[in-house]
């Protein structure tokens, strides 16, 4: 954890890729556990399952929880209503991907063999 801010606590994603049981990621994201729960169950986190169904996340989920508090906050949406929001902001930005893969190759979604 790094403290930036006063009375703000900003998670380090770790770069290696262990994942984190619930208790372990709901200590990284500063949630309690049943949040953690809740958000698996709204589709907001989306972690992986063990054949018992024990929940494993993927240390990118911290900073997934992050955007989610930063719009849910930000926007005072509520974490049903984050879905959608995550969903629109997610196709915009595939969408202007789309656009400059375009712009960059003169409109042309593939590169012809010289």
């Amino acid at each position: 954890m790094v403290h930036l801010l006063p009375g703000t606590v900003y998670a380090i994603v770790p770069t290696r890729s262990r994942r984190m049981d619930l208790d372990a990621f709901a200590e990284a994201a500063g949630i309690h556990p049943e949040l953690a729960r809740r958000l698996v169950r709204l589709g907001l986190l989306d972690p992986e399952r063990d054949r018992s169904g024990r929940l494993w996340f993927p240390p990118a989920q911290v900073a997934a929880y992050a955007r989610l508090e930063r719009l849910r906050t930000g926007l005072c949406l509520n974490y049903a209503a984050l879905g959608l929001v995550v969903e629109l902001l997610d196709r915009i930005a595939e969408l202007e991907r789309e656009l400059r893969i375009q712009h960059h190759t003169g409109g042309r979604t593939w590169t012809p063999i010289a």
